[in-house]
């Protein structure tokens, strides 16, 4: 039996609805040497129905016997996998027709590179609107955007098998929900992570989504991916830093005071001497600390909006990398009438 290019990695429950539409945007690609695995959770509706319904022989399905969760069955699919490269995709996202052709292209290219994603695009209620990670990327900010939050969407994931291989297991049960951006900390110890800044994925935002239904969950366990990460940083201060930034940055919950705006002031400038002082190029540095400037306006906005804090925060110190021409005075305006009423109210 040929050893296909990519395998394409699912794992379905309880999507009799959208699943056929994901499956024939993985069988319209343009690169055809590939297989699609996909693990049937033991759904209660006829989502195995669908997927036995399909008949080109590249797809592979598996009913698991007992219902196990999405980790764990993702998992079942890699293990069965026998394709050069794994490429993630969630039942409900659609991938553009390049979408492999694209991401095998670069990893052939980029032989130090472990993983690569893609720009996405958000499909709801039928209508397509630009993601919002727009912009240029280049590892070194994807390294630094993944110290503050998830950067990357999973459906639009490609992995080398061989290097994804060494972790064991892949994804970490005990992360659910959070396993993806787990996976990102793990497997970029043992290579390069890079994206490729045009969308070729369709990610779809719909109110049975995981990440709505079980968010109280993933945010706890993101949560705790980032304490370890933090851990050589902070030490002690790992978890409470990872709490912080997890609710301010990485959900955008407003700042309440000026004591933890202070810290978390504390936390980007700290980390920004650990990733990139001494160790990123003049061309990555200007990218980092642009995007720094650009979170901690949006961390002021999201504040003084929320009728937190008043306009006076300008005031406070700030990273350095924080410039007053990158301010938007007139948000600001708009954004203490609109605090003050929350206020009053």
């Amino acid at each position: 039996m040929t050893t296909p290019t990519v395998s394409v990695i699912m794992a379905a429950y309880k999507g009799a609805a959208l699943v056929g539409e994901t499956i024939d945007s993985v069988l319209s690609q343009t690169l055809q040497d590939f297989e699609l695995v996909i693990v049937d959770d033991c759904s209660p509706d006829n989502t195995l129905e669908v997927l036995r319904g399909y008949t080109d022989p590249r797809i592979t399905v598996i009913a698991s016997p007992v219902n196990q969760g999405p980790v764990k069955t993702r998992n079942i699919a890699m293990n069965a996998a026998r394709g050069r490269y794994l490429a993630g995709l969630d039942q409900d996202d659609i991938c553009l027709p390049e979408r492999l052709e694209r991401q095998v292209g670069f990893l052939d290219a980029h032989p130090d590179v472990a993983l690569v994603a893609a720009a996405a695009d958000f499909l709801e209620e039928g209508l397509i609107r630009p993601g919002n990670a727009r912009g240029p990327t280049t590892p070194a900010l994807l390294q630094w955007r993944l110290h503050l939050h998830n950067a990357l969407v999973w459906s639009s994931v490609m992995m080398r098998a061989d290097v994804a291989r060494q972790l064991d297991p892949i994804t970490r049960p005990e992360m659910l929900f959070a396993e993806d951006f787990d996976l990102y900390h793990r497997i970029g110890r043992l290579g390069g992570i890079a994206r490729i800044d045009e969308p070729l994925l369709h990610y779809r935002i719909h109110p049975g989504g995981v990440s709505k239904t079980y968010q109280s969950t993933m945010i706890a366990n993101a949560t705790r991916v980032l304490a370890e990460v933090y851990q050589p940083i902070f030490g002690t201060d790992a978890d409470e830093n990872a709490r912080l930034v997890m609710l301010h940055v990485a959900e955008g919950r407003p700042v309440p005071d000026r004591k933890t705006f202070s810290r978390i002031g504390e936390i980007i400038t700290a980390l920004r001497g650990y990733l990139v002082e001494g160790k990123y190029d003049q061309a990555d540095t200007v990218l980092v600390d642009r995007a720094i400037s650009a979170l901690w306006w949006r961390l002021v906005r999201t504040a003084i909006r929320a009728g937190k804090m008043s306009p006076r925060i300008l005031a406070l110190d700030r990273p350095k990398e924080a410039r007053l021409a990158d301010l938007k005075w007139g948000d600001i305006l708009v954004s203490g009438m609109i605090g003050t009423v929350r206020r009053i109210a």
